[in-house]
């Protein structure tokens, strides 16, 4: 199953102009549970799909309101840099979204 199947909500943002937020939301606690416990979703397995360090990726899950936040360094240009496609941060959630859990 590829986490856009398994997530209610998936969406990224800009949290500054080099950081970048990823936020899954899931309807039950079964759902929340599997990814969290993905090897897609730990540190490491996000670091090798944006091309960042692993220490420098965050994996927040919030049981209470089944929401996982993943903060990184942005991939490539800061936002608004000559070069960067992306200037809101909106559309960086799609490799992750694409992954299997």
């Amino acid at each position: 199953m590829r986490l856009y199947d398994l997530a209610r909500v998936i969406r990224s943002k800009n949290a500054g102009p080099f950081t970048l937020t990823i936020d899954l939301v899931f309807a039950t606690r079964d759902d929340f549970a599997r990814a969290l416990a993905s090897e897609a979703l730990s540190s490491e397995g996000i670091a090798e799909l944006y091309g960042v360090e692993a220490p420098a990726v965050r994996v927040m899950p919030f049981e209470r309101v089944l929401t996982i936040k993943v903060s990184m360094p942005r991939p490539g240009a800061s936002s608004g840099a000559p070069g960067d496609t992306d200037v809101y941060g909106c559309s960086q959630h799609f490799p992750l979204a694409d992954c299997r859990i």
